[in-house]
């Protein structure tokens, strides 16, 4: 018998179980940082994600990416490492709370590269809506009084930064090539756990030897949930779903940050961070609405060129010698 398609809020709560555990990743990474240090931590991580997705990988027998592929691959596997090394480091020294509040600054500053890499600017409201994280970013770093953000909480916003640079190359570097999602992501995870092994060195076979029943605990949750079981969830339900509807969902990541980080983190939040937590958010909800619509008015643009305004074009010296919107494209 054949099976119907699965139910909408199925598909939903997957997506939301994603942005739960990514969420949470910043609690558990806080704490292996803090027992094995953050280059074991790191390689721990990695470690254990790129043995399971090579596993998934050989099972599905997943064809690797070679020549530029593998090139691609590699680079951006360098990139996600450091997104990875900076938000770790950025954790060990701030709040898992500040740590995945401000990691969501990626949405505002994504949109911003893209349209300087697309040449097409973005409207005034969006700079609006990242004023307001910029103010949120105030209120949730100023404790008791406005001041400078800490080490742990500018290296988050570094992580940040060099996220949506990652994001960005990712979409124009492996557009229209056919590679495996699965395996360039391999490729990725293999690059990021031979980087974080170099960087523990000697000490990486202590911090196994040492590693507590908890430790092993978040180092599994972050391999295996945090980066095999997200990545896969994710690349199932987005094409079971619209990208829009997917992003919304996987959006709420800060909000689960923040739920965890003062539950289970112990993490204290006075009104002023709340406040700036808010402004976060929303900002980042907006300016992703505003960005969406101004793609997507982009792309109604270039496909109001019809065949027919087209036809000049082909005929050459039998079409009308005056310009037309098609001849000055």
């Amino acid at each position: 018998m054949r099976r119907g398609p699965l139910p909408p809020v199925l598909i939903d709560l997957l997506l939301v179980s994603v942005a739960a555990v990514w969420g949470a990743s910043f609690v558990s990474a806080k704490a292996l940082a803090a027992e094995v240090g953050v280059a074991s931590a790191l390689s721990l991580r990695f470690l254990v994600a790129a043995a399971a997705l090579g596993v998934i990988c050989g099972l599905r027998r997943e064809r690797m990416p070679r020549g530029r592929g593998l090139a691609i691959a590699a680079l951006l596997g360098c990139s996600q490492a450091a997104v990875i090394g900076l938000e770790t480091w950025g954790v060990h020294l701030t709040s898992a709370t500040n740590a995945g509040l401000l990691i969501s600054l990626a949405l505002i500053f994504t949109p911003i590269l893209e349209s300087l890499a697309a040449r097409s600017w973005l409207p005034r409201s969006y700079f609006a809506a990242s004023v307001g994280a910029v103010v949120g970013v105030a209120l949730l770093v100023s404790g008791d009084g406005l001041r400078a953000p800490t080490t742990g909480d500018a290296l988050v916003i570094a992580a940040a930064v060099v996220r949506a640079l990652h994001v960005t190359a990712s979409a124009r570097l492996t557009r229209r090539r056919d590679d495996s999602t699965l395996a360039v992501v391999f490729v990725q995870l293999l690059v990021c756990a031979a980087v974080s092994s170099l960087a523990a060195g000697s000490e990486l076979p202590r911090s196994i030897a040492r590693l507590s029943w908890a430790g092993w605990a978040n180092a599994l949750f972050l391999g295996l949930l945090c980066s095999v079981f997200a990545f896969a969830v994710q690349l199932w339900a987005v094409r079971r779903t619209s990208a829009t509807r997917a992003s919304i969902l996987m959006g709420t990541e800060p909000v689960w940050a923040l739920v965890v980080g003062v539950l289970i983190g112990d993490d204290a939040v006075g009104i002023a961070g709340l406040v700036g937590a808010a402004l976060i958010i929303a900002a980042s909800y907006v300016g992703q609405a505003i960005e969406r619509r101004h793609r997507e008015r982009a792309l109604a643009e270039c496909e109001e060129v019809t065949p027919a305004e087209q036809i000049p074009r082909r005929v050459g010296h039998h079409a009308n010698p005056r310009p037309t919107r098609a001849t000055s494209v």
